[in-house]
């Protein structure tokens, strides 16, 4: 099978290595990829944003099936384009990968089908959300209704930091994304990430994750695109899993197909499981990203037939199996990371991966035969052990190996589990 890959960043070296890993692939395309995966992959240059252009390239080389990685593709309409053309695709089209293009959209869906997630308003300006907000009070969250790569949500603690947050959002902090503003009730819980493929009809819960959004030790500074990640996380216990797919994932399915915005792909749910159970925080329609690293270190099967299931509508057909050990992975980031950032410092040394170990690139290039960080978020060390504390030594280990001047990593990935495991 030839297969398209679209995306450059840790999600998609992730998905690359395991797909190089399947019986059934011939070749191996990725658009624009990057040098990590160009270890598996044929590099081709070009514009995704261009369908025409990556129709034509998948005409001329009988591409069989194309897996769109990131969201802002999705979104476009890419997976719709492709698919009109002919091509089998993994991804929603652009009408269900509202679910995270709007959050707003999101809200409506979960408020008419009883998905339990916090109450809300949707604002279009700025005095009506703070009126709404000085009359509830904090703890509260403002969200950018659309795409903001990770940094349109403020969890404020007071009623100061939420207006600010609004006025960020107005200004065009988040461009066209914080044209609508969404403010909704905090959940107090423990956060975890569910994931589910799907085919319009059936279900597939996959694993679960748990990721590390703000910048510093003990979960301090502004929240990122995620610095870290393990998985299983130990929260979703079996029960908790049944109770998401059936009041979170399956009413979603139902009621997507039931509003005209059937959804095949993946489901990324953003959980907060709370004294009532699992509830939603957001969707997002397409793998996590450090979240991917670690559940495709633990994925047994062969990840092709599963994603080829899921995009033809036969995902009753398929399993996925799961290693028992656990997997954590550890973001390294530009210094400046999550604001402003110096690009192109050279990487100088990568560890050689290994059994259970592997360096995932995120934000690399090559300059004039140099490996550089182009990203915020560069690299993703990833490990395997049969603890969190194990993975976790192992990661860690990893990283006090690369030899890059201008990076910086969180010294904590894991310390929820580990607690846990303590007690």
């Amino acid at each position: 099978m030839k297969v398209l890959l679209i995306g450059s960043g840790g999600r998609e070296h992730a998905l690359a290595w395991k797909l190089a890993q399947s019986p059934l692939l011939t070749r191996l395309y990725a658009a624009p990829g990057n040098p990590g995966i160009a270890e598996v992959a044929e590099l081709v240059s070009l514009t995704v944003e261009d369908h025409a252009a990556v129709i034509a390239f998948c005409r001329e080389m009988h591409i069989d099936f194309i897996i769109v990685g990131p969201e802002a593709p999705l979104v476009a309409g890419l997976a719709d384009d492709l698919r009109d053309a002919g091509f089998v695709v993994f991804g929603p089209s652009k009408a269900a990968a509202q679910l995270e293009g709007s959050k707003g959209f999101t809200k409506d869906i979960c408020a008419r089908y009883n998905i339990p997630t916090g109450a809300y308003q949707r604002f279009t300006s700025a005095e009506p959300a703070k009126a709404y907000i000085r009359e509830q009070g904090a703890p509260i969250v403002v969200k950018a209704d659309g795409l903001a790569a990770g940094k349109g949500v403020t969890v404020a603690m007071s009623v100061d930091e939420a207006l600010a947050a609004v006025d960020d959002c107005f200004a065009g902090a988040f461009g066209q994304a914080g044209a609508e503003v969404v403010v909704e009730a905090y959940l107090d819980g423990e956060e975890a990430s569910f994931f589910c493929l799907s085919d319009g009809k059936t279900a597939l819960a996959l694993a679960t994750a748990q990721d590390h959004k703000r910048v510093g030790d003990g979960d301090t500074g502004p929240n990122t695109g995620g610095m870290g990640a393990y998985s299983p996380a130990p929260v979703m216990t079996p029960q908790m899993v049944q109770r998401t797919m059936d009041e979170i994932i399956q009413p979603t399915i139902s009621g997507m197909a039931e509003s005209g915005y059937p959804f095949t792909g993946v489901f990324f749910a953003g959980l907060m499981v709370t004294a009532k159970g699992p509830e939603l925080i957001e969707y997002n329609v397409r793998f996590g990203d450090p979240e991917t690293q670690v559940l495709m270190m633990r994925l047994k099967s062969d990840l092709l037939p599963i994603l080829y299931a899921a995009a033809t509508g036969t995902l009753s057909e398929v399993t996925a199996d799961w290693h028992e050990d656990v997997a954590l992975t550890v973001v390294m980031a530009s210094k400046g990371y999550p604001a402003a950032y110096e690009k192109n410092t050279p990487i100088d040394h990568l560890p050689p991966a290994t059994d259970g170990a592997k360096v995932f690139h995120a934000g690399t290039a090559l300059k004039d035969g140099q490996l550089v960080a182009s990203g915020g978020r560069v690299l993703n060390l990833t490990a395997s052990g049969k603890t969190v504390a194990e993975a976790q030594a192992r990661a860690y280990a990893l990283v006090d190996q690369v030899k890059w001047d201008n990076g910086f990593c969180r010294r904590d990935i894991g310390w929820q589990a580990i607690q846990r495991d303590k007690q």
